[in-house]
């Protein structure tokens, strides 16, 4: 039997329920509830995130979040929700005030402001997130902070 698809309020709803868990709650188990078991993560500039619960629970714990600086800004620009997906434009400021791998791999700390877009795909299997696809422009953070020239 097919699971039943979630309207789109209830993609919405679990959408933000899952973003509260990464950045209001800080809850990492509360955020993998909100995900089917072989869901993945991907930030596709740096190719960071992971596959399954296993995988998300270490990435989640151990990088994304405790990473985020004090001072992040996150601000919805668009969003387009479909049939079992979704997809946010967000626009982000923060200073690059901690180490950040999954974000700038291999780059310390340069508390340098950092001010982008980026855009979240997110796919639904039935009342779970099943993956996030992650995209900014990784040249434009490059030269804020300092990596890149003009």
């Amino acid at each position: 039997m097919a699971e039943k698809a979630l309207s789109r309020q209830e993609l919405e709803d679990l959408w933000a329920e899952h973003l509260a868990g990464e950045f209001s709650t800080k809850d990492v188990e509360a955020t993998l509830a909100t995900m089917v078991d072989d869901a993945y993560v991907n930030h596709m500039p740096v190719n960071t995130g992971g596959c399954g619960k296993d995988e998300l629970r270490a990435f989640y714990r151990d990088n994304f979040i405790p990473s985020w600086p004090d001072d992040l800004v996150m601000k919805p620009v668009n969003r387009i929700v479909g049939d079992s997906q979704l997809a946010d434009e967000l626009h982000l400021t923060f200073t690059h005030s901690k180490q950040m791998d999954w974000f700038l791999p291999g780059v310390p700390p340069t508390n340098k402001k950092v001010d982008i877009d980026l855009v979240v795909v997110v796919q639904f299997r039935g009342d779970k997130l099943a993956c996030e696809r992650i995209y900014w422009d990784q040249a434009e953070v490059l030269r804020q902070v300092g990596l890149l020239s003009e």
